[in-house]
């Protein structure tokens, strides 16, 4: 593959930088990147959107997590995807609607068959299961995986779930809930592969946030009158740094591609998910070379953590990723 983004994906990256940088509060990056078109790119032109694809879903990403901006870019555009790819012309959403994702079930890995059922009754299908870790779950539909494949649903009240970044997410039982079927087996593997890469995507940007952030403290921090990028003991941490943060470039990059081109991603997406959570290690080294100020909640580190905590967990964890790559292997 060709890690080159084309003319198109350096315009999106540039467009949601700009966005995300002009000066406001944070809980107006949301209503900023509504506006730029930025959160309806993956839905299909013939619907209002611009109709792209993962690649293009994992550049914006990627600038959210670069920023920590607190958006709900992440289930919004992996659910415009899964729509475009699974639904019916008729019944793709339009710009500005917020749909989420519903995967996760209590005790069973992200990748690991739903047991989430469905069953088809006059007039349309049911489905009844446990879903945990929704975000963001009062949008506009929550399409949800189950045995007999994608399903959307009305949005549903649930149980409201602690996250570490303060993200609305919620645990949700569906007992008989009228649904929609969007697509059969093939879509729901493909809603927990689009997740896994959007998931990748933005921990990416918030480990180069985060490294960005910390090279130019210990530049500036001094002791014992030298900068600490000085010492030689911080150049090899900074360095494990960057280093945890190519890995996992890498892998999201390839993983998105393959995606795209329609191609077998499952040991792609299992890599670059493991590397998540090395990421949460990395995390661990820019706040101790940060010292105390990494811990305070008003400094832009602890944004930083938090988020790279969230999709770590999300994921499910490092262990389940490398029972996952076993698996695959």
């Amino acid at each position: 593959m060709d890690f080159n983004l084309d003319e198109t994906q350096r315009e999106l990256k540039q467009l949601a930088a700009d966005v995300l940088s002009k000066e406001g509060s944070k809980e107006g990056d949301e209503e900023r990147l509504w506006q730029a078109g930025l959160l309806s790119v993956c839905v299909p032109e013939a619907a209002g959107g611009a109709g792209l694809g993962p690649v293009e879903m994992a550049v914006v990403l990627r600038e959210v997590g670069a920023r920590a901006a607190p958006v709900p870019a992440l289930p919004v555009l992996a659910g415009q995807l899964l729509m475009a790819r699974h639904a019916a012309p008729d019944r793709q959403p339009p710009p500005g609607a917020r749909l989420t994702l519903a995967l996760r079930e209590p005790g069973v890995p992200l990748a690991g068959p739903p047991r989430t059922t469905a069953r088809e009754v006059s007039g349309g299908w049911e489905v009844s299961g446990r879903k945990t870790g929704v975000l963001h779950p009062d949008g506009a539909g929550v399409l949800v995986t189950a045995d007999e494949g994608l399903f959307l649903v009305e949005s549903v009240a649930g149980t409201p779930e602690h996250t570490s970044t303060g993200e609305p997410a919620a645990t949700i039982v569906l007992d008989a809930a009228p649904a929609e079927r969007v697509a059969g087996p093939e879509g729901a593997r493909d809603a927990v592969q689009l997740f896994m890469a959007a998931a990748a995507a933005q921990a990416s940007g918030v480990l180069a946030g985060a490294l960005e952030l910390t090279t130019g403290y210990i530049k500036q921090r001094k002791q014992f009158g030298r900068a600490l990028a000085e010492f030689q003991a911080v150049t090899m941490q900074i360095a494990d740094v960057y280093i945890a943060g190519r890995a996992l470039d890498v892998a999201m990059w390839s993983a998105a591609w393959r995606l795209a081109e329609g191609l077998p991603a499952e040991q792609d997406l299992a890599l670059a998910a493991y590397q998540v959570g090395e990421a949460v290690k990395a995390l661990y080294t820019c706040q101790h070379l940060h010292g105390g100020l990494g811990l305070d909640v008003t400094y832009p580190l602890h944004r930083y953590f938090a988020q790279a905590k969230h999709l770590s967990h999300l994921l499910g964890g490092a262990d389940a990723q490398l029972d996952l790559i076993g698996a695959l292997v």
